[in-house]
């Protein structure tokens, strides 16, 4: 029992991250004025143990460390890929120029502090890495550091001690990242008098003119040009613009067909997207005062039903290719994608997961049902064949070394950005390729909280024994160099969205949270504002934002140990 409990053996290292994972876990849970740290509390918990001298099997510590780093940035661009490259549609692009400029103006003022008070730059990278709350960051400069230090000739072990550095500036400007972060958004919602309800109105307003979320329109057939016409005529060159999913005749109500011939004073209602809306008007006529209960009160023999996606066969089909329509005489009006409602387009590449609306007889979405699977009991089974084969892509990307001129050593992704590309990758062109890339919301949160965990445990063990004697030796002046590195770029990068880009309030803090990769001020910005709108920008910004502090911290360090 003393081996288990003070040794340094396999079921000892087990034992102390399952305690430190769990405490910090708990402790993570508590909030100072709606604020709390999160998982952070495990690297606190890591260092104070390891600082009194509960140390970990240094080959699980390792291993802990880079598998949980690997699981944890994998499940992040997993959950980004499917909408990352879309992102950058309606200002995704504005809002990652800003985050890049968040970065560069980050590593700035960390050069600035280097040149002026002579502080090593392998511990401003910490410091950096503490100070913008970026994990992978501090992942990727560790491994980097200790491949070229290992490279120029030191032992494994002495690579491994000068990387702790890293880690305990890290610590040190953690927290101050967190608050300051939050403080920049107090400030500016302070400065530009923020009308919160003003703010979440023009979002909303925003929302009815997406180029994808579904819309219903309630037209009458007013145009001579369609009287006496197929439905399949009228839909030349507008099938990827709008749908007609139902047809009002007098008091019969159907749903029309490619042969349904249109008459004058037909009624229809027709699903598309705010761009398109002009167009509906044109070829159909102008909107009448019709509700969806007006159809649904008189429709006696059509009923609408919400069908799951499960077959993984689907993934990557156009919604054209099932000919869902002119098999069953069923109608798919919407699309639901990860809580987002799109138009059914016959172009629509199908996930796994997908929710479509359908409307229809009884027996033909029955048919259709069948078709697409509509199990939602097989979603929550996890689908680990493309998570590891991506993981093993992910670790050969990654190790691949990458020449920039006037960079004395070729810069890799390393174990933080290789699966993250890859992730990112597979998310998005796996539907594609017919991939089936589908993980349910808690599936995915699950691998990162465990990956997140594991790595910051094993950080927290790894640094703790010189921890203290580094801050006392001067390192408390890290948390002085962290604050400046948090507020300079939040706080200009918040003003410039503002007065140049005229961005909306919640769009900046998803742009700030995001761009400083900093979960607990997105956590902030959503409880205290009351919108999920951050979160949306944030997501936009994240995965860019990643890569960039992962590549910047390289260059870092390599400039630092060359």
């Amino acid at each position: 029992m003393k081996e288990l409990f003070l040794g340094s053996g396999i079921a000892h290292s087990i034992l102390l991250f399952a305690f430190v994972i769990a405490s910090g876990l708990w402790l993570g849970k508590k909030k100072v004025k709606g604020i709390s740290i999160g998982s952070t509390w495990i690297l606190f918990l890591g260092i104070l143990l390891s600082h009194f001298g509960f140390r970990a099997d240094p080959a699980a510590l390792a291993f802990m460390k880079d598998f949980g780093l690997i699981l944890f940035v994998f499940s992040i661009g997993m959950q980004v890929g499917p909408g990352f490259f879309q992102s950058f549609r309606k200002g995704g692009v504005g809002l990652n120029l800003l985050a890049a400029g968040m970065i560069l103006l980050g590593v700035l003022v960390t050069l600035s502090i280097h040149w002026i008070t002579g502080e090593s730059l392998t511990t401003m990278v910490g410091v950096l890495s503490g100070a913008v709350t970026n994990t992978p960051g501090l992942g990727a400069a560790q491994h980097t550091m200790l491949d070229a230090l290992v490279a120029e000739g030191q032992t494994a072990q002495a690579a491994e001690e000068a990387t702790a550095a890293l880690a305990s500036a890290y610590a040190v400007s953690y927290p101050l990242g967190v608050i300051g972060v939050i403080s920049v958004l107090i400030l500016l919602k302070s400065l530009f008098r923020i009308d919160l309800k003003k703010e979440r109105a023009q979002l909303e307003e925003l929302d009815k003119d997406s180029q994808d979320t579904a819309r219903r329109m309630h037209c009458e057939v007013e145009n001579p040009a369609v009287f006496g016409k197929k439905l399949s005529e009228v839909m030349v060159g507008h099938t990827d613009q709008f749908l007609v999913s139902r047809l009002m005749r007098g008091s019969e109500i159907f749903s029309p067909g490619p042969d349904t011939v249109l008459e004058q004073g037909d009624k229809v209602l027709i699903v598309t997207s705010q761009p398109n809306v002009e167009a509906v008007r044109i070829v159909f006529g102008e909107e009448v005062p019709m509700h969806l209960e007006d159809w649904l009160q008189q429709d006696e023999n059509l009923v609408i039903r919400r069908l799951c996606i499960s077959k993984s066969s689907l993934t990557g089909k156009q919604l054209r290719s099932l000919h869902i329509r002119n098999t069953y005489g069923v109608t798919v009006t919407r699309v639901a994608r990860a809580g987002v409602e799109l138009v059914a387009r016959p172009s629509l590449q199908l996930q796994m997961g997908d929710t479509i609306t359908v409307v229809g007889t009884v027996e033909g979405i029955d048919q259709v049902a069948r078709i697409v699977g509509n199990k939602p009991e097989t979603l929550s089974r996890p689908n680990l064949v493309p998570i590891f084969f991506g993981i093993a892509l992910g670790v050969i990307v990654g190790s691949i070394p990458i020449a920039f001129p006037g960079i004395p050593q070729p810069v890799k992704l390393g174990l933080a950005g290789g699966p993250l590309i890859i992730a990112i990758l597979l998310g998005h062109f796996g539907p594609k390729w017919g991939i089936t890339t589908y993980t349910t919301i808690s599936a995915n949160m699950m691998l990162r909280e465990v990956g997140i965990s594991f790595f910051m445990a094993a950080v927290g063990l790894g640094a703790g024994e010189n921890f203290v004697s580094s801050v006392v030796s001067g390192g408390y002046r890290w948390i002085l160099y962290g604050a400046m590195i948090t507020l300079i770029p939040t706080f200009l990068t918040g003003l410039i969205a503002r007065l140049v880009f005229k961005f909306n309030f919640y769009r900046i803090c998803g742009l700030i949270s995001g761009g400083s990769t900093n979960p607990p001020t997105l956590a902030f910005a959503q409880g205290a504002y009351g919108t999920d709108y951050t979160s949306i920008n944030y997501a936009t910004v994240y995965p860019l934002t990643t890569f960039l502090r992962v590549l910047s911290a390289q260059i870092l360090i390599l400039f630092a140990v060359a």
